[in-house]
């Protein structure tokens, strides 16, 4: 089984420009299509335009939180399916409990390693491939 079928559409929202980085660099060593987003209202213009496959959506950001912004796209039919892994530097019981209830499908722990970066993109990977 090959690690990566078909390169997907990633978009990753973080003020952070270090994680942005890294999960930029990470991707595309994956093969994977990235954009950014500096925060939750950057995101929102750019999901209608890119149409992501995929999102990594960081929790604390200014202006619009990660979950505003999870809550925001998955109200929009046209994006409800599209996969939401929320990022934290907390690995708290309630993080996890509030982005489920927001519709993020799960939680990464920063920092993150390419591993597990690609792991998390992998496992979705395969789900979005069975669905299209």
């Amino acid at each position: 089984m090959s690690t990566q079928e078909t390169p997907l559409k990633v978009l990753v929202i973080d003020d952070s420009n270090t994680i942005r980085r890294s999960a930029e660099i990470f991707l595309k060593q994956g093969g994977h299509d990235v954009l950014l987003a500096d925060d939750g209202f950057d995101a929102l213009a750019k999901v209608n335009d890119y149409q992501p496959n995929l999102i990594f959506c960081d929790i604390l950001m200014p202006r619009l939180d990660g979950y505003q912004t999870c809550a925001i796209i998955k109200r929009n039919a046209k994006f409800a399916s599209v996969p939401v892994v929320m990022l934290s530097s907390k690995d708290g019981v309630f993080d996890k409990a509030r982005g489920r209830m927001v519709g993020a499908q799960d939680y990464l722990t920063k920092p993150f390693t390419k591993d597990q970066l690609l792991q998390t993109v992998q496992q979705f990977g395969i789900v979005l491939q069975g669905v299209s």
